[in-house]
C-alpha cells in the first residue's frame, strides 16, 4: 500500500509540473524558466526513495520539503501558472512531514505561493497574510498535532496495559487451574479417607473377629458384615473414579447433566426431589461447569449420607454476571460452626474458591440444610 501511495504522489507531482509548464509557455514565460522546470523535475526523483522512509528520516524529509517549496516559489515568480505545481506542497505536507510540522508546511507553501505572485510594492499585503493567516494556522496546526500525539501515546499505553492485563489474566487462570488440581487431590484424599479407608479398616476388623469366633453363627455374622463393608467400599471406589471425569457434561449442557444426575440420585436415595432451572442457560467455561456439577453431586451425596431427609431440592439459576446453585433438604441439619469430621464441605468450598466463586452453608439442628454456591458467569470460549 505504501508503494502504491508513493507512486501516486510522484505521478501527481510530475503531472502538476507538466500542466504548469504548459500553462507558463502559453502565457509567454521566458526561456529562463526552463532550467528551473528541469531542476524541479529532477528534485521530484528523490521522493521515490524518501517516501517509504519518511518516518525514519524526519530531518531529511523536512529539508527536502523546504527545497521543493523554494523551487515552487522561484517558478511562481516567473509565471503565475506554476501556482498549480506549488499546490503539490499541500498534499506532500500531510504525506511526508511529521504531524506537528504538517500545518507549518501547508502555511509555508501558501505564503510562498502568494509572495511569489506579488511585486515589491505589495509588502504590506504580504505582512497581512503572514500575520493574519499564517501565524494562526501554524499555531492551530501545532496544537492539533500535539493533541494527536497525546492521543497516540494514550492509545499506545492502553494497548500495553491491555497486553499486560491479558498476560496477567493468563497467569491467574493457570494458577487457578493448578490450585484446582491441588484442591481436587486434597478433596479426593479426604473422601477416600472418610469412605474407602474407613471401610477397609472396619473390614479388617470384621475378618479378624470372624477368625477368632468360636461359634459358626458369630463367625458368619462377622463375614456377612465384612461382605457388606467390601461391597460399600467397592461402590465408593467406583464413585470416586467416576468423579474424576463427569461423563454427563461430555454429552450435554450443565442443566441437563445436573437434572439427570439429581433424578437418578433421588430414585436411589428414595428422597422426593425437585429440580429447577431459571434464567437462560449458557455454556460456561469447563472449570465452572465441572465445579457446579461436582458440588451438586457432593451436596446430594451428603444429604443421602447424613441428613435423613424426606425432601430435597436443587435450583440452578443463570443471571447476568453469576450462576447460582442451591441444594436444600429438610433433614436433621447441623451446626455449621461446630467442628466436623470429614472433608465434604471443605472440599466443596475449596473447589468453588478455586474458580473465583463463593459457597455458603445455612443449617440448624432439626431445620434442614441449604448449600448456596455462586460462580462468575464466564462463557466458554467460542460457545458450544
Amino acid at each position: 500500500m505504501t508503494d502504491v501511495t508513493r507512486w501516486i504522489h510522484v505521478g501527481l507531482a510530475y503531472g502538476l509540473l507538466a500542466v504548469s509548464a504548459a500553462g507558463a509557455a502559453f502565457m509567454g514565460a521566458g526561456a529562463g524558466t526552463v532550467p528551473l522546470v528541469v531542476l524541479a523535475a529532477a528534485w521530484i526523483v528523490p521522493l521515490i526513495w524518501l517516501f517509504p522512509r519518511r518516518d525514519e528520516r524526519p530531518a531529511l524529509v523536512c529539508g527536502y520539503y523546504v527545497v521543493l517549496d523554494v523551487l515552487a516559489w522561484a517558478l511562481v515568480t516567473r509565471s503565475a501558472a506554476f501556482a498549480v505545481f506549488a499546490s503539490v506542497g499541500y498534499l506532500l505536507a500531510f504525506a511526508i512531514l511529521p504531524a506537528r510540522l504538517a500545518m507549518i508546511g501547508v502555511t509555508g507553501t501558501a505564503v510562498l505561493t502568494v509572495v511569489g505572485q506579488m511585486g515589491p510594492e505589495a509588502q504590506v499585503g504580504v505582512y497581512t497574510v503572514i500575520g493574519g493567516i499564517a501565524v494562526p494556522l501554524v499555531f492551530a496546526g501545532w496544537y492539533v498535532a500535539a493533541e494527536s500525539d497525546k492521543r497516540r501515546e494514550l492509545i499506545t499505553e492502553l494497548r500495553t496495559a491491555l497486553a499486560e492485563n491479558a498476560e496477567l489474566h493468563a497467569r491467574l487462570l493457570e494458577q487457578a487451574r493448578e490450585a484446582g488440581v491441588r484442591d481436587e487431590r486434597q478433596r479426593m484424599s479426604g473422601e477416600i479417607h472418610d469412605t474407602i479407608a474407613q471401610d477397609l479398616v472396619a473390614l479388617t476388623g470384621q475378618l479378624r473377629a470372624a477368625d477368632r469366633a468360636a461359634e459358626e453363627t458369630v463367625r458368619r455374622r462377622h463375614l456377612d458384615q465384612a461382605a457388606t463393608l467390601a461391597a460399600r467400599g467397592l461402590a465408593e471406589a467406583r464413585r470416586s473414579v467416576r468423579a474424576l471425569r463427569p461423563e454427563p457434561l461430555e454429552n450435554g449442557l450443565l442443566p441437563e447433566a445436573i437434572t439427570r444426575m439429581a433424578r437418578t440420585w433421588g430414585e436411589t436415595a428414595d428422597v422426593a426431589l425437585t429440580v429447577e432451572v431459571t434464567g437462560t442457560p449458557v455454556a460456561l467455561a469447563p472449570d465452572l461447569e465441572v465445579t457446579l456439577f461436582r458440588v451438586a453431586q457432593e451436596a446430594l451425596a451428603n444429604v443421602a449420607k447424613h441428613a435423613g431427609a424426606a425432601r430435597a431440592g436443587v435450583t440452578l439459576s443463570y443471571e447476568d454476571s453469576a450462576v447460582l446453585l442451591d441444594v436444600r433438604d429438610d433433614g436433621r441439619g447441623f451446626d455449621p460452626e461446630s467442628p466436623r469430621e470429614g472433608f465434604g464441605l471443605d472440599g466443596m468450598r475449596q473447589r468453588v474458591h478455586g474458580v473465583g466463586g463463593t459457597l455458603e452453608v445455612e443449617s440448624e439442628p432439626g431445620q434442614g440444610t441449604a448449600v448456596a454456591v455462586s460462580v462468575p458467569a464466564i462463557p466458554a470460549e467460542g460457545g458450544r
